[in-house]
């Protein structure tokens, strides 16, 4: 099976419809999708609005493979449970977003070796056709690793012992002695 999500908070039919065409004409059967607020109506895949958060894991922890918005929530998801993921970043351009920040985090997630980028429709077309179900998927934990944490911790540090005998922000007054 194939899970598809665009998130909740904005509709994202450019997905939606490039998964719905690539199934009729494909023939495929198994794609379940969470289409939010899409006006686009698909045809040849099973779609809703939204799933609880329950349904949502459920349906992630059965999919062979996760294709998303590049919406951090879905490609977490994805990762915690270890399925392979393309995202498709929703592009301010063609005004489904604000801004470009879900290009940024394709970018970096790519980078990481994390998720496969569909850099448009056509080309998330043929990554679905290349796609092998053997194909490995990374598996993050819910957890920050050691390293992370200590890089974080030494920075707050060292933010706080920066700030001594000066006026401090209201931020850097929560780690006062």
């Amino acid at each position: 099976m194939i899970f598809v999500t665009v998130g909740v908070q904005l509709p994202f039919d450019r997905l939606i419809r490039t998964i719905d065409v690539w199934a009729g004409t494909r023939t495929r059967s198994d794609i379940v999708a969470q289409v939010g607020a899409s006006a686009y109506r698909p045809t040849h895949i099973q779609a809703k609005a939204q799933f609880s958060p329950d349904e949502f894991r459920a349906h992630v922890d059965e999919a062979k493979l996760v294709v998303a918005h590049a919406g951090m929530g879905s490609i977490i998801t994805a990762l915690e449970i270890g399925k392979p993921i393309i995202v498709l970043p929703r592009l301010a351009a063609l005004n489904e977003h604000r801004n470009d920040h879900q290009l940024a985090t394709a970018r970096y997630m790519e980078e990481q070796n994390l998720v496969q980028v569909a850099r448009s429709e056509e080309h998330l077309v043929q990554l679905l056709d290349d796609w092998q179900e053997t194909s490995p998927s990374v598996r993050i934990t819910e957890y920050a690793d050691t390293e992370l944490v200590a890089r974080v911790s030494a920075f707050i540090a060292e933010k706080a012992e920066g700030g001594r005998g000066r006026r401090r922000s209201p931020f850097m007054r929560l780690f006062r002695n």
